[in-house]
């Protein structure tokens, strides 16, 4: 078992890893380690990956990437979906020909079908056949002609318009169009992108690391970024996302305080209502079902947006005090984490606090 620190810090700053090699290293108690993890406000500005062994957190602004790129056997490229980029294959593998921007290719309730395949699933799943079923993005085939060019929604830059206490604005200005042909070069990738007018195009290499579920790539920067900490030093991600909603039919929609566990780097989860399972404080390692983790292995989603009512038209969103998580890392260490807080004393958003402790 890896050595635990105990985690018990209010903010993270913008960007920060915390691994010191003279911290002290002691292990976390069996109740009360409590983190607040520097989402950033009402704006949601960052995303923050959180390792729960040790002190290393990580926060990154969300605009900081477009397209991540498997490190894994198959070549597949997923879209930031914290940004509601969309993503719609065209007939053409030329991507020098000029393109037109499609308002229907974008993300919202009552905007997009999730069958229309124009995000990423949801769960995390990157295999199948694309549109959705997987990626968005269609495995990149070794064939270059099979792979097509891509009509790209960049989705919004951050807000940072400041809403009424209690609610959100994450979405900014619209970012625009891009159109991107995505290939293999050797065992990495090669992007191409350009305006959706321009007969020339931009062409950069993107290799994999395998010590990383992806490599990130910003059109804006024409550079690989840092996003994810390596897969097997984080579990948790809290994130603005683009999941499925049913309203009568499945749409895309656009959610603000969610929460990921690298399902890819072997991190599972699940949830326990006290109702069922018992108190978070009297809750111990004997009581852990294992077959509740199976659920986790193939969907990202199952913390999300259960921790917390979304409020309504006369009440502000609120943690579920009804319920807490079991959460269990690649190297098998066993976590209670129950969620304490979404807003800071003043009730604004996007300020989350959670509690969590070893099971032994």
């Amino acid at each position: 078992m890896k050595k635990l620190l105990l985690l018990s810090f209010a903010f993270l700053s913008l960007a920060a890893c915390s691994s010191d090699d003279d911290t002290p290293e002691v292990e976390i108690p069996t109740v009360g380690a409590t983190l607040q993890p520097a989402v950033g406000g009402a704006n949601q500005p960052n995303q923050v990956y959180l390792d729960l062994s040790t002190k290393e957190a990580k926060a990154v602004n969300r605009a900081a990437w477009d397209f991540g790129f498997s490190s894994g056997s198959e070549f597949r490229v997923v879209i930031n979906g914290s940004l509601k980029m969309a993503v719609k294959k065209l007939e053409t593998s030329d991507i020098t020909l000029p393109q037109e921007s499609d308002s229907n290719v974008a993300v919202g309730a009552g905007t997009t079908a999730a069958s229309n395949g124009y995000v990423d699933n949801p769960t995390g799943v990157l295999t199948g056949a694309g549109a959705g079923i997987g990626t968005a993005i269609a495995e990149i085939s070794a064939i270059d002609a099979e792979n097509k060019v891509y009509l790209v929604n960049l989705g919004f830059a951050v807000s940072t318009t400041k809403p009424a206490t209690g609610s959100v604005s994450v979405d900014g200005d619209a970012r625009g169009w891009k159109k991107v042909r995505i290939l293999r070069s050797g065992n990495g990738y090669k992007i191409q992108y350009a305006d959706l007018a321009s007969a020339t195009y931009t062409e950069k290499v993107v290799s994999k690391d395998t010590d990383f579920n992806f490599t990130f790539f910003s059109l804006s920067t024409g550079n690989t970024v840092s996003v994810e900490p390596q897969k097997a030093k984080w579990d948790l991600n809290f994130t603005v996302f683009t999941n499925y909603l049913n309203a009568g039919t499945e749409v895309t929609y656009g959610y603000s305080d969610f929460i990921t566990t690298n399902s890819k780097g072997g991190t599972q989860a699940y949830q326990v209502l006290v109702a069922d399972g018992g108190s978070y404080a009297d809750f111990t390692k004997a009581k852990v079902v294992e077959a509740n983790f199976k659920a986790s292995v193939t969907d990202q989603r199952i913390i999300g947006a259960n921790w917390r009512s979304g409020g309504g038209p006369n009440t502000l969103p609120s943690i579920r005090t009804d319920r807490f998580y079991v959460v269990k890392d690649a190297a098998g260490n066993y976590y209670k984490v129950k969620f304490l807080a979404m807003t800071n004393d003043a009730g604004e958003r996007g300020n989350p606090a959670l509690e969590y402790a070893i099971l032994n």
